[in-house]
């Protein structure tokens, strides 16, 4: 849906403050905090760091956050995203386990070809999404959230112990691997000086092992969390910094962060995992005594310059064009129904 009123006109103010949908995972038990290895990088380049799911990560640099999300529209932006868990999972069996955790046919991807999956629990509920890739190597690589990081590893574990103990060939590894996005329309170019690998040869949610500036075995995957083109590298932690920083040298990159990163998947109609969905997500959410539903993200669009947001209603009030009330600091605001995703994606496909 898509929020309009009085706050339009504050865009650029409300912006700089963190979204909704980020402010829910933010902490402020800094000695705690879990660090990538860019952590020094991100100080050293005017990163305003912020505790993120057990992690100490930058929700913006010396830009703002509204220009680090046009920026990554318009040119290409790199974000830290090493807090995801990254895990190998190999052996004869590899895909008859992923099959047991997750929805969709993983036996039926293509080598180096990779799929956005849910694992799910009993009753059906969604306890994370993730990405699972099936290399050419042997293993498929699986990314998904630092939020369910605990809750993810040991829901693998434990069926890699009951398989194992069914006589299954099946193992797991636990990556220590920095992973780096580079988000934008002209990610592509920017990489491609960089790489001996011929991208247009890529497509989106396909995957390959080469050397990144000079970096050698990087796995490239062109996929990402922005609705723009664009990739994640898994880069060995030691190789990190040299990597982001080769990228850095192209005036077309800047870094970005949290904030950018939460507007930016909101735009492009991405779901959020603990706030658009979870193990409690259904079809049909409950009615809440005089509500119809609920907003689960929310926040002005620097794209569209007014407010968007996902949420649940019931069926016969979803179609587009569809007027209701939501409530906005306490306010009523009306609201219009909207096809997603708010801007177009830009996902590169084979032409």
């Amino acid at each position: 849906m898509q929020w309009a009123g009085s706050m339009m006109s504050r865009l650029r103010s409300c912006l700089q403050a963190l979204p909704s949908a980020l402010r829910r995972s933010l902490s402020s038990a800094q000695d705690v905090l879990r660090r990538t290895p860019l952590y020094d990088f991100h100080l050293a380049h005017g990163g305003k760091m912020v505790a993120f799911a057990g992690w100490n990560l930058p929700v913006q640099y010396r830009d703002s956050h509204v220009d680090s999300h046009l920026h990554t529209r318009r040119h290409c932006s790199l974000f830290d995203v090493s807090h995801m868990l990254q895990t190998k999972i190999f052996g004869h069996d590899r895909v008859k386990l992923m099959e047991s955790l997750v929805v969709g046919d993983i036996a039926e991807l293509k080598p180096n070809q990779g799929t956005l999956s849910l694992f799910t629990n009993e009753a059906g509920g969604i306890l994370d999404d993730l990405i699972v890739t099936n290399t050419s190597e042997g293993h498929l690589y699986v990314v998904s959230n630092a939020g369910c990081w605990e809750k993810d590893l040991t829901l693998m574990q434990d069926k890699v112990r009951e398989l194992q103990n069914m006589g299954s060939d099946v193992g797991l590894e636990v990556m220590d691997n920095a992973l780096l996005a580079l988000q934008g329309p002209t990610a592509a170019q920017v990489l491609q000086a960089g790489v001996a690998d011929d991208l247009r040869k890529l497509p989106f949610m396909t995957s390959a092992v080469m050397e990144v500036f000079g970096v050698s075995g990087c796995r490239v995957t062109r996929c990402g969390y922005t609705g723009e083109d664009g990739v994640e590298i898994s880069v060995l932690a030691a190789e990190a910094v040299r990597l982001a920083t080769a990228l850095l040298e192209n005036p077309e990159v800047k870094l970005a962060g949290l904030a950018a990163r939460d507007s930016l998947r909101l735009e492009a109609g991405l779901c959020l995992y603990g706030n658009d969905i979870d193990e409690h997500t259904t079809p049909v959410e409950g009615s809440l005594s005089w509500t119809l539903g609920a907003v689960t993200s929310g926040c002005p669009s620097p794209c569209l310059r007014k407010n968007v947001a996902m949420g649940y209603v019931p069926y016969e009030y979803s179609r587009p064009g569809t007027l209701l009330l939501v409530e906005v600091r306490r306010k009523q605001q009306m609201a219009m129904v909207s096809k997603m995703p708010f801007v177009p994606t830009n996902y590169y496909t084979l032409k």
